[in-house]
């Protein structure tokens, strides 16, 4: 019987993409130490690219208010530049897979998710700064399934949950030194436009920790173990689109930040000033529990990914009904669900997707995240100006339904 046609596609979960050329030298072998140097130095990247886009996004809520944008324009800004950030994901997870230049594109990803941040300070209408939001969106969803994929190969040296945790820690570092660099600009009464232009010096050096990270590791693949036999496609079809559903859902219930910025604003819940620090608090819980989550996922398993996500669930109607101490209360609750999502999922989907997959596979993953973000964002955006309660209803409601769905995906799939 004729096997099948070497050009034929492959699944996001199979193996038989593009190999690396015949000729290329065997693979050296490297150990856990340089494994984990090479995570801790996409740490550093990301540490500092958090600061740069996670300031802004600490403010883009209220600062599009200032500029004149309801809370229909917020929310679908919002949604549209996740849209747009995590379907470019799809294209770039595919092409980084199909010609394995996976440093190229993570460099132009960073660029333009980067350079984005600081040409807001000279937006003086909505609309410039609208484009430039989603600019800075797209741009970190073309470097995403590149470099997550190059991190997933040195992760499996460390061990998946504590690879991915300890970047998501990082990460998350950076996403708290941003808003609180923000907050002390506007707490001086600098105004909006100093506190954008001051992120140019975190992404000029993350741009410069990007460049050294290539030229010190230009074979991420080189750490890859080799993998455990991979399951029957058939079993891990079900498995991997039960992940995308559940993340969808998630996606879609999630409240943006910068919606719930635009309510502690215009309901004046905290100054302006606090709003960031409000941020910092949800990016310090997050970056704290994808480390601890982590380590309880590899032996509880679906249970702690379940329960972590119920407790992001909690925090719709704690920052949307209440008063400060609730505002303060929910976004260490919002927090707690962000740090679950991103680690937690990415090393699930990691231990059933072949190595020269992964890209495309998080790429699918991500796209559907997003188009579900910014329906949701576009919705939540939308009932806010006739219901704050139809918000908080549709936001939990979402969320809790995505965790029947992640239990049946985590439970199987860690039984095989």
């Amino acid at each position: 019987m004729a096997g099948p046609r070497p050009d034929a596609p492959a699944l996001p979960f199979e193996s038989g993409g593009p190999r690396m050329d015949t000729d290329t030298p065997p693979k050296r072998l490297i150990g856990r130490a340089a494994a984990v140097r090479f995570i801790v130095l996409l740490g550093v990247v990301s540490l500092f690219a958090d600061m740069t886009y996670e300031g802004a996004r600490s403010i883009t809520g209220p600062y599009l208010g200032v500029l004149g944008a309801s809370a229909t324009v917020v929310g679908i800004v919002a949604g549209l530049g996740e849209l747009l950030g995590y379907a470019a994901r799809l294209g770039s997870g595919w092409l980084g897979d199909r010609t394995q230049r996976y440093w190229t594109i993570t460099i132009i990803g960073y660029a333009i998710n980067l350079m984005a941040v600081p040409l807001l300070a000279l937006a003086w209408r909505w609309e410039a700064a609208a484009v430039l939001i989603v600019a800075e969106r797209t741009g970190r969803a073309i470097r995403s399934p590149a470099r997550d994929a190059m991190l997933s190969h040195a992760a499996s040296r460390t061990g998946l949950d504590w690879g991915f945790g300890l970047h998501e820690a990082m990460d998350q570092t950076g996403a708290v030194i941003g808003p609180l660099l923000v907050s002390i600009i506007l707490y001086f009464k600098q105004g909006y436009a100093p506190a954008f232009a001051i992120l140019t010096v975190p992404a000029l050096i993350s741009m410069g920790a990007v460049l050294a990270a290539r030229s010190l590791f230009p074979r991420p693949r080189d750490f890859e173990l080799a993998p455990p036999p991979l399951l029957e496609a058939q079993n891990l079809r079900w498995i991997y689109w039960l992940y995308v559903a559940g993340a969808g859902l998630i996606g879609a219930g999630y409240a943006d930040f910068a919606l719930i910025a635009y309510h502690f604003g215009q309901a004046t819940i905290v100054s302006a000033a606090a709003i960031p620090l409000l941020y910092a608090v949800a990016m310090a819980t997050d970056g704290a529990a994808a480390l601890i989550l982590g380590a309880l996922f590899d032996r509880y398993g679906a249970v702690v990914m379940v329960a972590s996500m119920a407790v992001g669930a909690i925090a719709a109607p704690l920052v949307f009904l209440g008063g400060a101490a609730a505002a303060f209360a929910g976004m260490i609750l919002w927090g707690i669900g962000v740090g679950a999502q991103d680690p937690l999922i990415r090393a699930a989907v990691t231990r059933i997707v072949a190595p020269d997959r992964r890209a495309t596979a998080f790429g699918v993953l991500n796209a559907v995240f997003g188009i579900s973000w910014f329906v949701g964002s576009s919705v939540l955006g939308i009932l806010y100006d006739r219901s704050v309660v139809a918000v908080v209803v549709v936001s939990a409601g979402l969320q809790l339904l995505a965790l029947p769905v992640l239990f049946a995906a985590t439970a199987r799939g860690r039984r095989r």
